[in-house]
């Protein structure tokens, strides 16, 4: 399956789609010397966004929540692909505690626990589901409507490891984002724990994130010789707003708005892009969708109502937003059965092993679809995303699109592997980590 595509502006993504098939060799021995200095995630999810003269990813997830929206043909791919990054990480874990979010009501996001586990399964660990719950004290069992049950138990700590009762695991798999917080029981452990601590929303930032990838698409556009801003939104910070109180001018959120804005229009004038630019302002941490408005002038931050203060201040585990990110708006010009679309990259180590288009019929083409009311049509990227047909022309064939998703959503995996070794506790130096450089 295909989607429908509207554009009336198509030129510069065929090029681009032209130059990636083009240099499919060099790009693929490119990402492999990348990953020999770089451990990249041992899972992420990447949302794109396709304007037809640019092809940028606007979010990057290391706690993907969307595996039972992947097409069945991708489960090899993922087993396959979480051996290796368990062979590398852990070659001798012979089992894994998986600690999913606490809302345990939520039956589309059981059915993404249902499926990661039996993914994990496939490679030979033995893999339990915990709960870091207060409120639970005993094992519980959840049943699916396809008649697959989760049993989930407390964590517990015995000295320096975690487990279940009877249980000691050799390395513990987040699912959960720890918006609250980093837990006191995971400190200090001597099990690996995958993401790290440290890629919790309590500590990272999606500022410092796509400051990785401006680094990343520098690299990567020096060696293809394209400009960067085809696959990259500008974006700026501003580290103390307060939207509860209405007599706050915000002057930083304004003028980085403005700003913003000054540049995008330049390169609109550049391509002869007609669209109105726009921004997304959203929290700086968080995920979930909350916290998220468009811009289109910068009148508009100093303009808004109680309502949209209130949505704007709070985000998920009613986490207080003091910080934003002002990133370029980027259009999307694909659509599912009339509805507007963009595409999601699910990654496990360096591969990509899956995806699905987030598709809303209530949302236009210039916002959020991230909000009640999406659905999730999956693609067939476990056969196709890998093995783009070189001698098409651009445009022609769906494979081709799919390498183009996967290309720039490896980008931002190895983007998400920078900012991670940037921001280590143990980088107490601060040491920035640098890319391989290699001509084409």
């Amino acid at each position: 399956m295909v989607p429908h595509l509207v554009t009336a502006n198509p030129g510069p993504i065929l090029e681009l789609e032209k130059k990636l098939l083009d240099s499919n060799a060099a790009i693929e021995r490119w990402f492999r010397l990348q990953w020999q200095a770089h451990q990249p995630p041992f899972y992420a999810s990447v949302d794109l966004r396709n304007a037809g003269f640019k092809l940028a990813p606007v979010d990057t997830n290391l706690y993907p929540g969307g595996f039972n929206n992947l097409s069945e043909a991708m489960l090899p791919l993922a087993v396959h692909a979480a051996q290796s990054a368990i062979d590398v990480i852990c070659p001798d874990a012979r089992s894994l505690l998986l600690i999913p979010e606490k809302h345990t009501r939520n039956q589309f996001y059981l059915r993404n626990v249902a499926r990661l586990q039996a993914i994990l399964r496939q490679t030979g660990l033995d893999v339990r589901l915990g709960t870091m719950a207060e409120d639970v004290t005993e094992p519980f069992r959840v049943e699916l409507p396809e008649g697959i049950a989760l049993d989930i138990a407390p964590v517990q700590r015995h000295g320096n490891r975690v487990g279940l009762d009877g249980f000691d695991p050799c390395a513990v798999l987040l699912n959960n984002d720890l918006s609250a917080g980093t837990p006191g029981i995971l400190a200090g452990i001597d099990q690996l724990v995958l993401p790290a601590l440290h890629a919790g929303w309590t500590q990272r930032r999606k500022s410092k994130h796509f400051a990785a990838y401006d680094v990343v698409v520098e690299s990567f556009s020096q060696l293809l010789g394209i400009d960067p801003w085809l696959i990259n939104p500008y974006f700026g910070r501003c580290g103390e707003v307060n939207f509860q109180d209405k007599t706050t001018a915000n002057e930083c959120l304004e003028s980085n708005v403005e700003a913003l804005l000054f540049r995008i229009r330049a390169k609109y004038r550049e391509y002869g892009i007609s669209e109105k630019p726009f921004v997304i302002v959203k929290a700086d941490a968080g995920t979930y969708g909350m916290g998220i408005m468009t811009v289109k002038d910068p009148s508009e931050v100093r303009e808004l109502n109680r309502k949209q203060r209130n949505k704007m201040a709070v985000v998920k585990d009613g986490l207080q937003v003091t910080e934003v990110i002002i990133q370029e708006g980027v259009h999307t010009i694909e659509r599912v059965n009339e509805g507007v679309a963009e595409p999601v990259v699910y990654m496990i180590d360096r591969y990509v092993v899956g995806g699905f288009y987030r598709v809303h019929a209530e949302r236009g083409t210039d916002e959020n679809l991230n909000a009640p009311g999406m659905e999730f049509v999956p693609l067939p990227f476990a056969s196709d995303c890998c093995m783009p047909i070189c001698t098409a022309r651009p445009g022609d064939e769906a494979p081709n699109r799919f390498y183009m998703y996967g290309v720039v959503a490896r980008l931002a995996a190895l983007a998400a592997a920078v900012e991670l070794q940037m921001t280590d506790p143990a980088n107490t130096a601060g040491i920035v980590p640098t890319l391989v450089t290699e001509a084409a």
